[in-house]
């Protein structure tokens, strides 16, 4: 079966005003159904390939053939990068009857205290990285493969998991993700997005 885009699990102006809704409505409909697009063109004549899922392709990257990887590569990464970035988003307290943003709860608030020493640590570790990266791309709290917890970025659609890596919180700071509301002021989109951060989602990602 062809990959799919995923549903927004929230309106588009849910998660006003921190992000609005012509923003999220082109981000979600336009950038990440492209990504969709092209990963499906990239595999059209590979059927073994078309049995994998997202994640069994850039795990694997080199099993992929050379004619198409990087396709793969950039659109196959920007299909998994986005479908995780709407879980761990949730409309801001005042419009929900769950609180969003605020601070992670339970074993990974204790498990981020002892790798980070704090949360605020953590939070400036995280938007520093995600305010100096050059160009286009995320940045990521990751565990690695002796459960470890990183603060790392990553260029263009590149994804953790084809560095071994397991994605626990992503934000994406391509331009698309912010310009409209915030052009070329980065750093305010980032202080902002905290406001919406999914924690259950995060601690889910955390758990599995």
């Amino acid at each position: 079966m062809p990959f799919e885009l995923p549903e927004l699990p929230y309106h588009y102006d849910a998660l006003e005003p921190f992000i609005d809704a012509q923003t999220m409505e082109i981000h979600h409909d336009k950038h990440h159904q492209g990504y969709v697009d092209k990963l499906n063109k990239a595999l059209e004549n590979y059927p073994d390939l078309r049995e994998k899922s997202v994640e069994g392709l850039l795990t694997d990257l080199n099993s992929v053939p050379d004619n198409i990887r990087m396709a793969v590569r950039n659109n196959g990464g920007g299909h998994f990068n986005h479908s995780l970035f709407w879980k761990v988003m949730a409309p801001p307290a005042r419009q929900s009857s769950v609180d969003k943003g605020g601070e992670p709860e339970g074993e990974l608030s204790k498990e981020l205290e002892k790798e980070f020493g704090s949360f605020e640590e953590l939070k400036k570790q995280f938007s520093n990285a995600a305010a100096t990266l050059f160009g286009s791309g995320w940045t990521w709290l990751v565990r690695d493969s002796s459960n470890k917890f990183l603060v790392i970025t990553t260029p263009n659609q590149d994804s953790p998991i084809s560095q071994g890596q397991t994605p626990i919180l992503g934000l994406d700071v391509w331009e698309h993700a912010y310009y409209l509301k915030y052009q070329n002021r980065r750093g305010e989109y980032i202080e902002a997005w905290w406001n919406l951060v999914n924690w259950d989602q995060v601690e889910s990602n955390f758990s599995s």
